[in-house]
């Protein structure tokens, strides 16, 4: 994923599919199309793929190559002038990762997130005491307001997906419940957080005792899954690095259709979420 798409929304992702939709039907090539554009064709792929800002005077012109009415222009600019909006994260962008800027969007669009941590409580079932101890001690080389404004931004990620109902399924080792982060106050109060996460309808949480068999996921990194529900935009993985703030995101089919297999061969193999409820209590 291009960084200069980190400003992207899902609109504009969606967008940028249609105009491709709208090329295609009318027959035209990438080529063509770059030459009603007076542009390179590598410009039009970089539209098309949402690697780019999209530009009003830009798209007016490829919607009339295409043949787009009157009334399918109007209402294409009008979602783009929507789209081109900074998202709800722009004011966080100073001390997000690059991989949280591309795929903000998309979580923006997720249907269902599934987790796998492999040491710690999950990032979207952190306390902010938790969270601010994580970044204490995975992020020593910011400055404490910034670690202060990303454990802000995590709050408010866990906000939007509440509001936007997305369903999260986390699956994390019972040894994440005996490690210490940030002193016994701080644990007690995530543990309490836990047990009302998994009250709620729109949560999964599933814990593998200490004593458990080995699984799917064992010894791999943090991986999360992004279920999305929308048409023109594909599911995501990322897979955390060793690097601070470094991950790999995948959108393949392939690629994320080989960590759904290991997720739900993992959840298989891991305690009922019932059994989570009994861990915690």
């Amino acid at each position: 994923m291009a960084r200069e798409r980190s400003g992207r929304t899902v609109a504009h992702l969606v967008l940028a599919t249609r105009l491709k939709t709208l090329r295609e039907a009318a027959g035209m090539s990438r080529t063509e199309a770059a030459t009603a554009l007076g542009a390179h064709v590598a410009t039009v792929r970089r539209i098309e793929q949402a690697e780019t800002s999209l530009d009003e005077g830009q798209i007016h012109t490829l919607l009339t190559a295409y043949g787009a009415g009157a009334a399918e222009m109007e209402a294409f600019l009008g979602k783009l002038a929507t789209a081109n909006l900074p998202g709800w994260w722009h004011p966080w962008r100073s001390v997000m990762d690059a991989w949280q800027l591309d795929l903000m969007s998309v979580e923006s669009a997720t249907r269902i997130i599934r987790v796998w941590e492999p040491a710690l409580i999950p990032a979207l079932l952190r306390t902010p005491s938790y969270a601010r101890a994580v970044e204490n001690i995975r992020r020593p080389d910011l400055s404490p307001a910034d670690r202060d404004r990303r454990t802000e931004l995590l709050m408010e990620r866990q906000k939007r997906l509440r509001l936007q109902k997305t369903r999260i399924w986390a699956i994390m080792p019972a040894a994440a419940l005996r490690t210490f982060v940030g002193g016994a106050g701080v644990m007690a109060e995530q543990r309490r957080a836990l047990r009302a996460a998994v009250e709620r309808s729109d949560v999964t949480l599933q814990i593998h005792p200490l004593d458990g068999p080995c699984h799917a996921m064992t010894g791999m990194p943090a991986v999360t899954l992004y279920r999305v529900d929308v048409p023109e935009i594909p599911d995501h993985v990322v897979r955390e690095g060793d690097l601070r703030g470094s991950a790999e995101v995948l959108s393949g089919l392939q690629a994320v259709s080989a960590y759904h297999v290991l997720l739900d061969h993992t959840c298989v193999v891991a305690p009922h979420p019932n059994k989570s409820k009994e861990v915690l209590s």
